[in-house]
């Protein structure tokens, strides 16, 4: 017995996926695949924007801001919003648009500086916490522990007043409460990874355990560290941001977003663009960096596929 069978009876063919031929086509595949999610998901797309204009604007900041933002003008104090003064003044007469525009590179500096301390610091002390164990282990996390119990703005106005007010201050503070998030991140990671197979095929090797955290590990690490980092963004800028108003972080006549609250705080009442400004700029980057935090880690985690 002869049974025909139409094409949409027909058994399907499984469809493989073609294999890169090259790093560049591996790129590319990767790149698409970002777009992809992008265009999926618009919040990530808008956290991804207002970050991108952060860094345009701190980089264009002396073309983009339309007056000196340390120019007093007493003439023009507590101007309202216009023509002359899109954002209007403070108590001095100065641009508060303009001040915004040059704090955008105070919070970048803030963000970029504290990054580089914290994300190489909390890798290598996880990576090797986890990855040797025992006394080393206890050492380091017991050290973690202690940092972890203190909330971190308590901890980091703690280290101020030991180092005193200013921005490389606040910085070096921040940093110091901002590390063991990432550290037990990595710890947990390598905890994970350090009995793979591929790993004990590289001990068998001969291969040392410097050469293994580094080569084997610390990349199998790097994408949760990186989404931890971009979420913990926001938490810098809002800590940076209340060194600021209390006067120990960027010093005056710096236009630093929390320093500009602060000042600004005595006439909110009639004059609420020099609150009302500032404080809308933390809310809208802490909020992008959120956003972009929660979207890459959709793109880089493989468990939320």
């Amino acid at each position: 017995m002869i049974v025909n069978l139409s094409p949409s009876d027909a058994p399907a063919t499984p469809r493989l996926e073609r294999t890169p031929g090259s790093s560049f086509d591996a790129l590319c595949a990767s790149a698409l695949k970002v777009l992809r999610h992008l265009l999926r998901n618009p919040m990530t797309l808008a956290g991804l924007l207002v970050a991108t204009l952060l860094v345009v604007v701190a980089l264009f900041a002396p073309w983009i801001a339309t007056h000196d933002p340390v120019a007093q003008d007493l003439a023009s104090a507590l101007q309202a919003p216009g023509a002359a003064h899109w954002f209007g003044t403070d108590e001095f007469g100065r641009d508060v648009f303009s001040r915004l525009v040059h704090g955008a590179r105070i919070t970048l500096y803030i963000i970029a500086l504290v990054t580089v301390i914290v994300g190489p610091v909390g890798l290598f002390i996880g990576t090797v916490s986890g990855y040797f164990g025992g006394w080393v282990d206890t050492v380091f996390m017991r050290f973690t522990d202690i940092f972890i119990s203190f909330p971190s703005l308590v901890l980091a106005l703690a280290f101020i007043a030991a180092l005193g007010p200013g921005l490389e201050h606040a910085v070096v503070a921040i940093a110091l409460t901002s590390w063991p998030p990432i550290a037990r991140l990595a710890r947990a990671e390598t905890l994970a990874l350090r009995k793979a197979d591929f790993v004990v095929a590289v001990q068998l090797q001969g291969a040392s355990s410097a050469r293994i955290i580094l080569r084997h590990i610390v990349p199998m690490c790097l994408s949760s560290v990186i989404i931890r980092l971009t979420m913990n963004m926001a938490g810098i800028i809002l800590t940076a941001a209340a060194l600021g108003f209390l006067g120990l972080g960027a010093q005056a006549p710096s236009p630093e977003w929390g320093a500009m609250i602060s000042t600004g705080r005595r006439y909110m009442l009639e004059c609420w663009w020099l609150v009302a400004v500032p404080g809308a700029a933390i809310m809208l980057v802490s909020l992008a960096f959120n956003l972009l935090g929660d979207g890459l880690r959709d793109i880089l985690d493989p468990r939320s596929e």
